[in-house]
C-alpha cells in the first residue's frame, strides 16, 4: 500500500505549538483565536511557534468529516449595499470555481472590529485562504491567520504593516486623468466629494487631482468635501456646494454611491454643473455620466490567482498588483 504525505509526516498539533511557544494548551488556543486578552509577548511567541510548525488550526475538524464543509476562499467586503462589491465578488468567484472551491462572503461595514472578528470565524471555518477589502488602518493582526497557514491577499485597499499579496487600481493616476479632463475642458471651480478620509483609495484620487490642480486651480481644495461614504451625505455635501455663492462648475464624485447622490441632488436643483465620478456602474452607461474607472473583473480574478498561487507556494515572494484606470467621456462633462 502505498503511504499519503498525512502518514509520514503528521500534522503538528496545536499541543506542540503550545510547547514550542512554552504556554499552556488554552493560551495557545486563545492566542491562535485572535482573543484580545492574550499578551504581545505570548501572541509573537505562539505566532512564532506556528509558523515554525507550519500549524493550520482546525477547528473545523468535526465538520470537515462529516461532508459539510469543501475548499473555500473568504472574501470580507465594505458594503453589501455597493454594486462593485457584488462585481467583485462575481469575479472572485468565477475564478475559483473551475479549481473546484467555493466562495464565502462577508461584510464589514467599513467597521475594523467586525472586519476582525469576521476573518478570524472565516478561519476557524477551515477557509483555505481570505481575500479582504479591508476597512483597516494597520494590518498587523492578519499575522495571525498567516501564522495558521492561511494567505491573507488585500484587494483594492492595499496592506499596510503586514507582508502580504494586493491587488489595487492605479487610484493615483486615475485622480490625474479626472483633473486633467477637467481642466483640458475649462473648468477651474472643480468640486471633489470624497469618500471616508481614511481610505486608502480616497486619499490616493486626492492626491492625484492635486498633481494636476494645485498648479491650476488655486481655489479647488476650498471645494473639497469628505465622509460621504453613502448616498445620503453625498446629497448633503451637493446642497452645500450648488449653495454657494460661486457654486463649482464641475463636481468629482468619489465612488459609485457618491455618484448616485450627486445626480439625485442636481436633478432635484435648477443647477447643472457638470460631473464625473470613479467607478463605472451600469446606469452611469445610460445617463452620460463621464468616469474613471478600472477593470474589476480583473481585480477579483487578479485577487484570486494571488490567493491559490500562495496556497501552492506559500515561500513565493509577495506581489502588489497595480491595475491601470482609464477614462471615458460621456456627455455630462462635454465641452
Amino acid at each position: 500500500m502505498t503511504r499519503t504525505d498525512d502518514e509520514v509526516t503528521p500534522r503538528p498539533t496545536l499541543a506542540q505549538v503550545a510547547a514550542r511557544a512554552g504556554v499552556s494548551l488554552k493560551t495557545a488556543s486563545r492566542a491562535l483565536g485572535g482573543e484580545s486578552y492574550v499578551s504581545e509577548k505570548t501572541l509573537t511567541s505562539v505566532l512564532a511557534a506556528a509558523a515554525e510548525l507550519d500549524y493550520q488550526r482546525n477547528a473545523a475538524a468535526s465538520l470537515l468529516a462529516s461532508g459539510r464543509l469543501a475548499d473555500s476562499l473568504g472574501l470580507i467586503t465594505g458594503d453589501f449595499t455597493n454594486p462593485f462589491y457584488s462585481a467583485l465578488a462575481q469575479a472572485v468567484e468565477d475564478e475559483i470555481r473551475p479549481r473546484g472551491m467555493h466562495l464565502s462572503v462577508a461584510n464589514s461595514r467599513e467597521s475594523a472590529e467586525q472586519e476582525k472578528r469576521v476573518a478570524h470565524d472565516l478561519a476557524d471555518r477551515q477557509t483555505k485562504a481570505v481575500i479582504t477589502v479591508s476597512a483597516m488602518t494597520d494590518h498587523s493582526d492578519y499575522a495571525q491567520l498567516q501564522a495558521r497557514g492561511i494567505p491573507v491577499v488585500f484587494v483594492d485597499r492595499p496592506a499596510e504593516n503586514l507582508a502580504a499579496d494586493s491587488v489595487v487600481f492605479d487610484n493615483r493616476e486615475g485622480g490625474r486623468l479626472v483633473a486633467r479632463h477637467l481642466i483640458e475642458a475649462g473648468h477651474r471651480r472643480i468640486a471633489f466629494i470624497g469618500d471616508y478620509a481614511w481610505l486608502p483609495t480616497y486619499r490616493q484620487r486626492l492626491a492625484g487631482m492635486g498633481d494636476v490642480l494645485d498648479g491650476s486651480s488655486a481655489s479647488w481644495r476650498d471645494l473639497l468635501r469628505t465622509d460621504a461614504h453613502d448616498v445620503a451625505s453625498s446629497r448633503e455635501c451637493v446642497r452645500g456646494l450648488l449653495a454657494l455663492d460661486e457654486p463649482p462648475t464641475a463636481i468629482v464624485a468619489g465612488n459609485n454611491r457618491i455618484l448616485l447622490g450627486a445626480m439625485e441632488e442636481i436633478s432635484a436643483s435648477d443647477s447643472s454643473p457638470a460631473v464625473i465620478g470613479f467607478d463605472d456602474p451600469e446606469w452611469a452607461r445610460v445617463l452620460g455620466i463621464s468616469v474613471v474607472t478600472g477593470d474589476i473583473e480583473e481585480l477579483g480574478r487578479s485577487a484570486a490567482r494571488l490567493a491559490v498561487a500562495r496556497l501552492g507556494d506559500r515561500t513565493r515572494a509577495h506581489e502588489n498588483v497595480v491595475l491601470p484606470m482609464r477614462l471615458i467621456v460621456r456627455r455630462s462633462t462635454a465641452s
